[in-house]
């Protein structure tokens, strides 16, 4: 076991954190877009109000997961009454956000009239709380504004809500065997611990500019969002972020300052293609000039792509910051710089053969390898566990000698220095998009047609990515290319995107096991290449 020292449970809470951000720099910028920009003062204002409107403790506020400055300040108003933040995304069908809501036990939903959220309130039964206005700069009922009034006291002049670090911050769900959303509590001290470890694992500061980029719907805009803004840092918005269009993403980079880029794995690896092209016809593939870190995390890194990378012209100059975390672990656990300027050779050129390594573990994060070499968490940062789920919450979130710890399902091993490198799962869970799928909570959507008598769902590589595939057998009657099609469609208003599958092949039989189990694996390598998908 190893244990760093540094940040502990008694980590400043994050809303503390940011008050003593605002009385640092109050005039400085914190939320930057195309539309407008907030003060941090001003931003600390909106939250203020916002906290006042929801009251003391108004317990779990859905908030649709939009790439706004909005939804920053429902993240940090909630936080500040003493309240937990659930996001939803719009673009989740309507039943799941739905179950996602009443999971989390949300009475409230907090939004802007004119985007259409009061009417998603009406939808989910919620009732609807309108954000301050986000072209104000400051005001509201409380008279004179103080640069630390947004969180000192309330709009009545009464103090903000009293919290303590075992009250909840927000509720994640992540995909579960059951064919359910499975959510996921974390407490306060989990995310201040973990916040307070991103600032210095990142150096970011006041002269730094951070891209929003990850969907709101998911922990790693925490990543983005919360070490800037009580770092004094500026959070920039822009769509271009999302135009699908790297020339357009990397002039904007440039044209907005921006100097920390957080990416999923995935997505970096289409960058670096992308890059290496350009270089190849003769382009320059230069990385923006202010652009000093690159965080990628999600999923494992590819040799190929790191080497690309590191032939870059601008490689040994901007850190290319490895990471490795769980929701039920709060963000970031482990970290190692592959490239650039933090490594003993900024100029190497990385081996196509060599695997990537996850890194150490952080200052607040305990770590054991148990003798099957699964990495287990523990430390303040773990979640509190599922809600509503006692037998998952006591099969992941393990007690030895006393102590708490989470079962990751990684294998890992440990190097002569002590970085931990990924060895694989030791259960079915899969990464799609960077987010952890359990192949059962397809399959159960599946298995929830009429026409469908048993399915298969694996993981494999279509195109370079990490994909779901699904292999169903009707439950009567042949292959039916039809029965593919209505069966995508019925997932399609069921599931999330990453959760439906990129192929689905109608056959006559799965593989089993002895005991009679679906042989996930066994039935991907018999179908794969036999029927015409979709």
């Amino acid at each position: 076991m190893s244990k760093n020292g540094g940040v502990n449970g008694s980590a400043v809470d994050l809303l503390d954190a940011f008050a003593e951000t605002v009385l640092r720099w109050p005039e400085r910028t914190a939320l930057e877009s195309p539309e407008h920009t907030l003060s941090y003062q001003q931003l600390a204002s909106h939250v203020r109000r916002l906290a006042h409107t929801l009251g003391d403790r108004p317990g779990p506020v859905a908030v649709p997961a939009t790439h706004s400055p909005d939804t920053v300040v429902a993240l940090l108003g909630i936080l500040a009454a003493g309240g937990a933040h659930v996001p939803l995304d719009p673009g989740f069908p309507l039943d799941r956000r739905r179950r996602m809501a009443d999971t989390a036990g949300c009475r409230v939903l907090v939004g802007r009239r004119s985007a259409g959220h009061a009417e998603q309130a009406d939808e989910l039964g919620l009732r609807f709380v309108e954000l301050p206005d986000a072209a104000g700069a400051s005001g509201g009922s409380g008279g004179p504004e103080r640069p630390d009034g947004a969180l000192s006291a309330g709009s009545d002049g009464g103090p903000r809500a009293v919290v303590g670090p075992d009250d909840p911050a927000y509720v994640l769900f992540t995909s579960g065997s059951t064919g359910q959303p499975k959510p996921v509590l974390t407490p306060r001290r989990a995310i201040s611990a973990s916040v307070a470890s991103l600032r210095g694992l990142f150096g970011v500061g006041p002269a730094d500019r951070v891209l929003q980029f990850a969907s709101l719907n998911w922990d790693t805009c925490f990543e983005e969002i919360l070490p800037t803004l009580t770092a004094g840092a500026r959070l920039v918005f822009d769509p271009e972020a999302h135009s699908a269009s790297f020339p357009r993403l990397l002039r904007m980079v440039e044209r907005r300052g921006v100097t920390v880029l957080d990416l999923p794995t995935a997505f970096w690896h289409e960058l670096v293609l992308h890059l290496a092209e350009e270089a190849a016809e003769g382009g320059s593939a230069a990385l923006p000039p202010g652009l000093r870190l690159v965080v990628i995390g999600g999923e494992a890194a590819a040799p190929a792509r790191l080497a690309d990378w590191s032939a870059l012209p601008d490689a040994a100059r901007v850190r290319l910051l490895n990471t490795y975390g769980c929701t039920e672990t709060t963000l970031i656990t482990h970290a190692v710089d592959l490239l650039g300027p933090d490594t003993p050779e900024p100029g190497r050129r990385w081996d196509p053969a060599e695997r990537a390594p996850i890194g150490r573990a952080l200052p607040h994060v305990e770590e054991l390898l148990s003798p099957e070499g699964e990495l287990l968490i523990g430390g303040p940062a773990l979640a509190a566990g599922y809600p509503g789920l006692p037998e998952a919450t006591a099969e992941r979130f393990a007690v030895r000698d006393g102590r708490r710890w989470f079962r990751t399902g990684d294998r890992a091993a440990r190097a002569a220095d002590g970085v931990l490198t990924h060895q694989g799962r030791l259960d079915h869970e899969v990464k799609i998009r960077g987010i952890r799928v359990d192949p059962a909570e397809v399959e159960a959507a599946l298995n929830a047609h009429p026409r469908v008598g048993a399915a298969a769902v694996a993981a494999t590589t279509l195109a370079g990515r990490a994909a779901l595939v699904a292999y169903v057998v009707p439950r009567t009657g042949g292959p039916d290319r039809a029965l593919a099609a209505e069966v995508l469609e019925h997932l399609r208003g069921t599931l999330p995107g990453h959760l439906v599958p990129s192929r689905l092949t109608v056959v006559p039989d799965l593989v089993r096991t002895v005991s009679g189990k679906v042989d996930r694996a066994a039935s991907h390598r018999l179908h794969s290449g036999t029927a015409v998908p979709l």
